[in-house]
């Protein structure tokens, strides 16, 4: 293999080589050993960026999810959405990243314990992080606008960020198996599921019962 391009960090070359090689055998390196060896560079060197081949993975689904965002801020409209619509603009984003290096995808897929809303993955450890400070931002402006309604239970409030997170990888896995032209199942699939949480998140007659409720507990004669 040809040496790295002048300004390429031995963790780029790390990372373009091991996806190069996943895409031409279709599987991931025998070891780490071989694959030092197959890409002249010392084994020490791998591991002063990464801890394993799952690892590298989780850098580039999180460099995916990097560009997305990238993606959708750039769009001028995009400070002038509603947090449902920047939600719905970042999922449509995703999918068309995800499409540009579906081969990629399609290959981490297959080592994913399934399925993977229910499971684990440390392929997806840095996109979760990455995503749930997204969604954690998106959704504390949300509740300022009275998008989302601001509960008095903080416990339920936490959760929904981690709602947002399941809903990413049942779109995910929706579009991996996917066979609609163009994936508009998928696209369908994102408007449906964002509007759903939104409308249950927003303020519902149960809120104001709630409300009605603690305002006679509240005034209550003993």
């Amino acid at each position: 293999m040809a040496k790295a391009a002048i300004g390429t960090t031995k963790r780029e070359q790390i990372v373009k080589s091991y996806t190069d090689y996943l895409l031409e055998n279709g599987q991931k390196p025998e070891s780490v050993y071989s694959f030092c060896k197959k890409i002249k560079i010392k084994e020490a060197d791998f591991y002063d960026e990464f801890a394993s081949f799952s690892h590298i993975e989780s850098q580039i689904w999180k460099d995916m999810f990097a560009q997305t965002l990238a993606n959708t801020k750039a769009e001028s409209i995009y400070e002038g959405y509603s947090t449902r619509e920047k939600f719905l603009a970042f999922y449509y984003t995703w999918v068309e990243i995800l499409k540009s290096n579906r081969s990629f995808v399609l290959l981490s897929y297959q080592n994913f314990e399934k399925p993977i809303f229910l499971k684990k993955n440390t392929q997806l450890a840095d996109l979760k992080f990455a995503f749930l400070d997204f969604a954690n931002e998106l959704l504390l402006e949300a509740r300022t606008t009275r998008e989302v309604e601001p509960r008095s239970l903080p416990q339920l409030m936490e959760l929904y960020p981690q709602i947002f997170w399941t809903k990413t990888l049942y779109i995910l896995d929706f579009w991996i198996n996917d066979t609609s032209q163009l994936f508009e199942k998928t696209d369908t699939l994102i408007e449906k599921s964002v509007n759903t949480v939104f409308d249950l998140l927003a303020r519902s007659p149960l809120d104001s019962l709630m409300d009605l409720g603690k305002f006679i507990f509240q005034n209550r004669k003993f």
